[in-house]
């Protein structure tokens, strides 16, 4: 059987998140959506915690609960700030629990570097190889996940705070790290350049703050597994050429909000080839830029774009449909309200992923028009065109070259061949 699954998100118990992320309102988004398997999100919080026992429902499956025909694993997301040397650090990582009893002292455990209770995804003063290894004597079938590896702040490789490798960040421990969350600003193409990553599954989810299908599920990984048990997902996350892993999901990594160069209180935003021939450095202000995903990525790679992995799994880049009708409503394309086209959609075919994924193109145009079936054509082709994001701010998908917004942002650069 085949499980979409998003197992990053939030509850309504971490900061900047919607009051709406609870159990009842994620299941009735998820089926929307499309995703079958969902992280529940911040179980470290002790109310949250308690919420979960009293809504999910245990079943045939060993460390899966459900609720409303959604089907659920225990996770949380956790942000670990240390010095080494005299360097700050901040890394954040999904940890995923096979069972409440096994979340409990998981929980019990980081209370020792945090405090839980402030916010459903605590920082912990305690290092990476420190961490882990704690966790897993526990149970080892806990399952430690950096998050959104390439993001400038918060992770693994980022620019402002993270490592060159998996090794140096985990040291001793960093054999038990076995899959890497892409993020939303790098897709599986611009992590196949790093041979170092070859023996990695690369997975891909949400991190949603919010329960509405713009956020949920825009980025997932799909399983194909015989029964949707904890053991089953962990195993195809630990071999990344395991035929479990199926595909992920992406969304054009030009969409996410950290994949050019810039400086978002100048208004500036460059391709990291401008960005060095300037000295990664703000022609406004003059202070660093915030250097994007794909600068990093072409720090650390050892292979040409284009380059395949051996593990390479087959991914889909999909926009989330609610933004594509919200542009072309926004642009005076669309006749009806966003909303009852996107019922209509989901009416349909049955879920936003089925919409997103059809090539009945006949179908498409009639409910939803010609410039929402035609974004949908050119999103099956690879042929977007995106306004890349930079330093914190989303990507804009544009309808055609003559919808671009040149006041967001000073341009630096002629960035017309970067655009894709």
């Amino acid at each position: 059987m085949e499980l979409r699954a998003d197992l990053h998100i939030h509850s309504k118990y971490s900061r900047a998140t919607s009051r709406a992320m609870d159990i009842p309102h994620l299941t009735s988004a998820a089926a929307t959506k499309g995703i079958d398997l969902l992280g529940t999100g911040d179980f470290t919080h002790p109310a949250w915690r308690s919420e979960l026992k009293s809504w999910l429902e245990e079943t045939p499956y060993e460390g899966v609960y459900e609720y409303g025909g959604v089907y659920f694993i225990l996770q949380t997301e956790v942000n670990l700030a240390f010095r080494r040397g005299d360097r700050l650090h901040r890394i954040h990582l999904v940890v995923l629990a096979p069972d409440f009893e096994v979340a409990e002292e998981a929980s019990t455990l980081m209370s020792r570097w945090g405090n839980l209770e402030a916010d459903g995804r605590p920082t912990l003063s305690v290092e990476p190889p420190e961490f882990l290894e704690a966790i897993l004597e526990i149970d080892p079938w806990v399952e430690v996940i950096p998050a959104h590896v390439w993001t400038p702040w918060y992770s693994l490789f980022g620019s402002r705070s993270g490592f060159d490798s998996v090794e140096e960040a985990f040291q001793d421990q960093s054999r038990r790290i076995h899959a890497l969350e892409t993020g939303l600003s790098s897709d599986p193409p611009m992590n196949w350049r790093l041979s170092s990553l070859d023996r990695y599954a690369l997975v891909s989810f949400s991190d949603a703050h919010s329960a509405n299908s713009l956020r949920l599920g825009r980025e997932l990984t799909a399983f194909s597994v015989k029964e949707p048990s904890y053991r089953e997902i962990v195993r195809a996350l630990r071999e990344p050429s395991h035929a479990a892993l199926a595909y992920t999901v992406e969304v054009p990594p030009e969409y996410g909000k950290y994949h050019y160069d810039g400086h978002r209180s100048c208004g500036v935003r460059m391709h990291p080839k401008e960005a060095i021939r300037r000295g990664n450095t703000c022609p406004i202000c003059g202070r660093q830029l915030t250097l994007g995903v794909l600068h990093r990525v072409e720090e650390l790679a050892d292979r040409p774009e284009g380059a395949i992995s051996a593990n390479a799994r087959p991914f889909y880049r999909l926009i989330p449909l609610r933004e594509i009708l919200t542009l072309a409503k926004e642009e005076g394309r669309l006749s009806e309200k966003p909303d009852v086209v996107y019922r209509k959609l989901v009416e349909e075919f049955g879920s936003e992923m089925r919409v997103l994924l059809s090539r009945n193109y006949q179908t498409l145009e009639r409910l939803a028009g010609e410039t929402v079936a035609g974004v949908l054509r050119a999103m099956h082709s690879g042929d977007l065109l995106i306004d890349p994001g930079y330093d914190g701010v989303y990507g804009r998908l544009l309808l055609d070259s003559g919808s671009r917004e040149h006041n967001r942002f000073r341009e630096f650069g002629d960035l017309t061949e970067f655009l894709s």
